[in-house]
């Protein structure tokens, strides 16, 4: 991934910075995508969470809103996010 330079980010940081996880559905799929933020924000208070279920109940999303400190963090939230099993998107 090429770097950008601070100058020319989008993202001013630190700035809350919302994440919407989505996935189907299952009962530990909030507690165990909190734990996964919990490593890139420890002060990320899970309570904060918001959860929807889709029309038919079958996919879940939930959207974190992170305190960002950098580009590297953001980066690297994503990549674990984006790799965990329960995970189907990350936006």
């Amino acid at each position: 991934m090429k770097e950008i330079p601070p100058e020319e980010s989008l993202i001013e940081y630190p700035c809350d910075f919302p994440i919407k996880v989505m996935g189907k559905a299952h009962p530990d799929f909030a507690q165990t995508l909190t734990e996964v933020v919990l490593q890139h924000d420890p002060g990320f208070d899970p309570a904060t969470a918001e959860m929807r279920a889709s029309k038919g109940g079958n996919y879940i999303s939930v959207t974190f809103t992170v305190r960002a400190t950098s580009r590297e963090q953001l980066d690297a939230l994503y990549r674990s996010l984006h790799g965990h099993p329960m995970v189907s998107i990350v936006l």
